[in-house]
C-alpha cells in the first residue's frame, strides 16, 4: 500500500530508511575520510519526522551562524540534500585542506568558499551514489550551493519546498567525527514522500 504522509510509515520502512542513511553515510565519512587525509566516521543515522518548528529546535539553535551545501534530486527521486557545517567544523575543513585558523565565516575568501563547496559535493555525491546503488534508482543532482546563514535561514528553503507536500518534515540525519573528535555537524536527506515509496517499491517492500 502506498505512503500517503510521512506519518504512515511504518518500523520497517523506518529501519529500511536507517539502513539507506547507514550506508550513504559511511560511503560519505569514507569520501571525506581521503579528501582530509584523516580518520572520518559518521553516527548512526536517525529518522525523525517534525513539524517545520520542531525541525529547526531539533537542529539547535536557529539563530547559530552555519555553512551549508545545498543541493536538490531529481529523477526517480525528488528531495533534498544538505549538509550543515557548524564554524567549528568548517575550521577544521579549512585547516587540514589549507592550513587556514580561525576564518571568519562572513569574509571568506573564494578559495576558502571553494573548499567548503568541494567538501559538501563530494561527501553528497558519496551519500546519494551509495543510496542509488543500493536501491537501483537514478537520481541527478543539482549543482550544489553554498550559503553562509543562520541555520533558520537555511533551513527556509528546504522547508519551503517541502512544505508545497506537507506540513511536517522527514529527515534521515547523521553527524561526522574526524578523527575521534566529535564537531557539531549535520547531514540531512530530505525526500518526499513519493520517493519513499519509490525506494520501498525497488527494495520489494508494498
Amino acid at each position: 500500500m502506498a505512503i500517503k504522509s510521512y506519518e504512515e510509515m511504518n518500523e520497517l520502512e523506518m529501519d529500511i530508511l536507517k539502513e539507506i542513511g547507514s550506508i550513504g553515510g559511511g560511503n560519505a565519512a569514507t569520501a571525506m575520510s581521503s579528501m582530509l587525509n584523516a580518520k572520518v566516521n559518521m553516527s548512526l543515522p536517525k529518522v525523525v519526522i517534525l513539524g517545520f518548528n520542531e525541525a529547526l529546535d531539533y537542529l539547535g539553535d536557529p539563530e547559530e551562524l552555519v555553512a551549508a551545501i545545498f543541493v536538490e534530486m531529481s529523477g526517480e527521486l525528488s528531495g533534498i540534500m544538505l549538509l550543515i557545517l557548524t564554524k567549528e567544523f568548517s575550521d577544521e575543513v579549512l585547516f587540514r585542506m589549507l592550513g587556514k585558523v580561525d576564518s571568519d565565516f562572513l569574509e571568506l575568501e573564494e578559495i576558502d568558499s571553494s573548499v567548503l563547496m568541494e567538501t559538501g559535493n563530494i561527501v553528497i555525491s558519496s551519500y546519494i551514489t551509495a543510496m542509488a546503488s543500493l536501491t537501483n534508482v537514478n537520481v541527478e543532482l543539482s549543482v550544489p550551493q553554498l550559503a553562509i546563514n543562520m541555520v533558520g535561514g537555511i533551513m527556509s528553503a528546504p522547508m519551503s519546498l517541502m512544505g508545497q507536500h506537507s506540513d511536517r518534515i522527514m529527515m534521515i540525519t547523521g553527524q561526522f567525527t574526524i578523527d575521534g573528535k566529535a564537531l557539531d555537524s549535520e547531514m540531512l536527506l530530505l525526500p518526499d514522500v513519493e520517493s519513499l515509496n519509490v525506494l520501498m517499491k525497488k527494495l520489494g517492500v508494498e
